[in-house]
């Protein structure tokens, strides 16, 4: 199947949770011997107009990221792919619009895998690229629901979670270095804040803690761990591989989760699958609660003292290093969904 993926951005030019998604599938497509091109802003050196990473082609439409730009060149970069689907990242609209239109002349299906709205974008816009669209891709029922209410039709969505390796959890041995663990980018929406309040409250109790990510809120993250005098039981390990966090959530027995954004929190799953007692704090723009509806070893609370009751109550439970509960994320049963979603939609448009 040749599949083209449109996409302005990349990880080589920022590294998102849109952008490492689209990363992630167009490179498990090619592994299953799909014909993958990545059509974005070029990031690569020299005049050439096509660069192959890990079996993955990328083609320059535009050599600086314009929205416009992009839009505008977007058709004519697609007429000569002439693929079998297009796969479209829903920032900017402007350039999911205009696939969805160069897919109706070359008669392809066109399914948008979206992420999250961005604020300057409109609604209007959004509008366009959900109701032209014969399908979209949505992480979470929270996503899901702002999908439809920018008017994409109940039977055109389809929640495609984000995915985990559930061999690299069953293979990779334990670090116990921690007890409780929290993992997420240092941004201003990681809301740390709750994570360590809720520590502090457990000061008399024997645990240590790690805090996996890097970014601007680490400063003060850390500054805050020595105002409440918990700095010397709080790791801070900065950016950590997918190993490397693996092995810490199989050592820890609790992961908690507070952000405050969150379309699909993938560190929440993958400290599950790795057995950890998942504590997710509820905030209203995040799905994180989502993947501790139903769970044993999950629970929803509302502030850093249950949190910390919680934590608290979490000794009770017996330690696991691996819940096969969470073999529906790994990467190879999600990527089938997507194949799914893709056969079907050729098979609308009379193309198997």
């Amino acid at each position: 199947m040749r599949v083209a993926v449109v996409s302005m951005l990349t990880t080589y030019h920022l590294e998102t949770g849109a952008t490492r998604r689209t990363r992630r599938v167009a490179e498990q497509l090619a592994a299953r011997g799909h014909e993958v091109t990545i059509l974005c802003t070029q990031w690569w050196d020299g005049d050439i107009d096509a660069f192959e990473r890990n079996g993955v082609t990328y083609r320059a439409v535009t050599r600086v990221p314009a929205a416009g730009t992009f839009a505008t060149r977007l058709p004519r970069a697609l007429f000569g792919l002439s693929p079998d689907v297009v796969h479209a990242s829903n920032h900017p609209p402007s350039a999911a619009a205009t696939a969805c239109t160069a897919g109706t002349f070359l008669r392809t299906p066109v399914l948008v895998d979206w992420w999250r709205d961005h604020d300057d974008d409109g609604e209007f816009a959004y509008r366009r690229v959900a109701r032209g669209a014969d399908g979209v891709f949505a992480p979470s029922r929270m996503i899901e629901t702002d999908v439809r209410e920018h008017g994409a039709k109940d039977e055109a969505v389809d929640v495609v979670p984000e995915s985990i390796d559930m061999s690299l959890v069953r293979e990779t041995p334990a670090d116990d270095r921690a007890d409780i663990v929290y993992a997420r980018e240092l941004d201003r929406h990681a809301n740390v804040e709750s994570f360590l309040l809720a520590l502090a409250e457990l000061r008399t109790r024997g645990w240590r803690a790690a805090v996996i990510g890097d970014g601007p809120a680490r400063s003060d993250a850390e500054s805050m761990a020595r105002d409440l005098r918990i700095d010397h039981r709080v790791d801070f390990l900065g950016e950590c591989s997918a190993e490397q966090r693996v092995a810490v959530c199989k050592g820890a027995h609790v992961f908690v989760q507070t952000a405050d954004r969150e379309p699909f929190a993938t560190n929440l799953l993958r400290a599950l699958a790795c057995g950890c007692v998942g504590i997710v704090e509820y905030q209203a723009a995040s799905s994180a609660h989502e993947l501790v509806e139903g769970c044993p070893r999950g629970v929803r609370v509302t502030s850093p003292q249950e949190i910390a009751d919680e934590i608290a109550a979490a000794s009770d439970v017996a330690h696991a290093t691996v819940n096969d509960d969470f073999e529906d994320y790994d990467h190879h049963a999600v990527l089938e969904r997507y194949l799914d979603a893709y056969r079907a939609a050729l098979g609308e448009y009379g193309l198997l």
